[in-house]
């Protein structure tokens, strides 16, 4: 199952639902803002990153300005309790599954979400539009 965790005021949450929607993928939706991340669940996301903690951290976010941290001086428990108190910290949306994830909104990356069948069917009209 696909989960969507989101802020509501957040453009990016926005248009990743819409896109979810529209596409009919079924999806578990959070507002991580009003009920936070528990360090089990940001271990798990942080296993389907690319890069760790800095795939997830919002580095321009108000937040993070304020708590003046340096983050390459963290423990990785300290950057996980640090993600807990302060889920503000989290970029969103998060949208992910067993096995991917997707840090923000991006309609092109979005697409790996799809059936792959669906996929091949859009690969397959593309190239016979151009040929």
């Amino acid at each position: 199952m696909l989960n969507l965790y989101v802020a509501p005021s957040s453009a990016s949450s926005r248009k990743a639902r819409k896109w979810l929607v529209d596409h009919g993928i079924e999806f578990k939706e959070r507002n991580i803002s009003r009920i936070p991340l528990n360090a089990d669940e940001i271990k798990r996301i942080l296993r389907l990153t690319e890069n760790g903690s800095e795939d997830i951290i919002s580095t321009r976010s108000n937040a993070f300005q304020k708590l003046h941290v340096d983050l390459d001086n963290l423990t990785v428990s300290q950057l996980i309790d640090l993600m807990v108190k302060h889920p503000d910290l989290i970029r969103r949306p998060l949208i992910f599954n067993d096995e991917q994830l997707q840090v923000g909104f991006s309609e092109e990356d979005i697409r790996s979400f799809l059936p792959r069948n669906v996929r091949e069917a859009s690969l397959k009209q593309l190239m016979d539009r151009i040929s």
